[in-house]
């Protein structure tokens, strides 16, 4: 594959004039839906549709809708299939002058160390009709081990959007809403540096949806064992056919337009850097977390400024401990931490050089 000019033996080709798609070297299903989302990625900006990689929910009536940016990983499926909030759809979406829409009739989740408690709806959704990829059960009695990753960390299901009871699609309504009232970045920051949740500027929101910044979390990508820092453009660099900066002006019109919160939200490493064997940021406090955004909770926090990214971190939220918010509190070594967030933030001015965007 090298002497074709390729990185790998797997290819996914377009040929826009001729509307073909190619896939070959892998026989995964998400590459199907990627490549379409790839297209639409360079049709929808033209006719002022913001394309993106999102997850998507509301209101049982309807109203307040949320849109949740993140890479594979960070939680985008997890966090949007909530048993309260009817589900729009859970990767790909568009936001037009009505307000957003969903591309997919289904959703492609991780089923890596699935757990029926935790994650209910989509262990729910894996029944007659669903696709499992690349996991492991007996062979008797045909039970799934979902925390075998011995053929590889990225087992997925693939099931329709009516598998999800509590979905829009699952409803008998169509996938669409009005314009979000909030927009929430999700990160799963590898250096445990930045706060489990951060309200953004408008200015602060646009520098994060360029930098699109995360970890590479095992069982994501090839090759990827354990969280390697990386930065994806607009959240959803791998799929992007236009520059950045298109859809970073897409989306601060629309942001400004409709006035739309945003924030940050770490799924990744607090306190420590995920090198050091610390666990992730857990399930049920993020869910809490996304619980007091989505009710406005966090709205009636007192707020204090990040030293290293200048965005704002709740001093308190609802029964979260309080010392878990700030990183600077998190951190046993105080010395460790700062010397880690320089380097970070060295990481991100690095990036965004690439970009020549000025004071944009």
């Amino acid at each position: 594959f090298e002497e074709l000019g390729m990185n790998s033996e797997t290819f996914i080709l377009f040929h826009l004039g001729k509307r073909i798609a190619i896939i070959g070297g892998t026989e995964y299903g998400g590459e199907m839906k990627k490549g379409i989302f790839s297209v639409l990625h360079y049709l929808l900006p033209q006719e002022g549709v913001l394309s993106m990689h999102c997850s998507a929910n509301v209101t049982v009536d309807g109203g307040n809708p949320v849109i949740f940016f993140g890479l594979s990983g960070t939680g985008k499926t997890t966090l949007s299939t909530d048993p309260i909030r009817p589900l729009i759809g859970d990767d790909e979406h568009g936001w037009s002058d009505d307000g957003i829409f969903n591309f997919e009739g289904g959703c492609y989740a991780k089923v890596i160390n699935l757990n029926k408690d935790e994650e209910p709806d989509i262990y729910n959704a894996i029944r007659e009709g669903a696709l499992l990829e690349n996991v492991v059960y007996d062979d008797e009695t045909k039970i799934i081990d979902f925390t075998d990753g011995s053929k590889t960390e990225n087992t997925r299901v693939s099931y329709p959007l009516n598998h999800i009871d509590n979905s829009v699609y699952g409803q008998g309504k169509p996938s669409v809403a009005g314009h979000p009232e909030k927009i929430i970045f999700l990160t799963c920051d590898a250096y445990g540096v930045l706060p489990p949740v951060a309200k953004l500027s408008s200015e602060q929101a646009m520098y994060h949806f360029i930098s699109g910044y995360t970890a590479k979390v095992a069982g994501t990508e090839r090759g990827i064992t354990e969280p390697t820092a990386t930065f994806s453009p607009c959240f959803g660099g791998p799929f992007l056919t236009l520059h950045p900066l298109r859809y970073a002006e897409l989306l601060k019109e629309k942001m400004e337009r409709f006035d739309v919160d945003v924030y940050l939200v770490n799924t990744g490493w607090v306190g420590a850097s995920a090198k050091s064997g610390a666990k992730r940021f857990s399930l049920p406090k993020t869910r809490e977390i996304i619980n007091s955004i989505l009710g406005g909770q966090i709205e009636k926090s007192e707020f204090e400024t990040d030293p290293y990214f200048g965005f704002q971190i709740p001093i308190s939220l609802g029964e979260i401990d309080p010392n878990l918010l700030n990183p600077d509190r998190t951190w046993d070594n105080l010395n460790e931490y700062h010397a880690t967030a320089k380097e970070l933030v060295q990481k991100f001015q690095m990036n965004y050089k690439q970009y020549d965007l000025g004071d944009t």
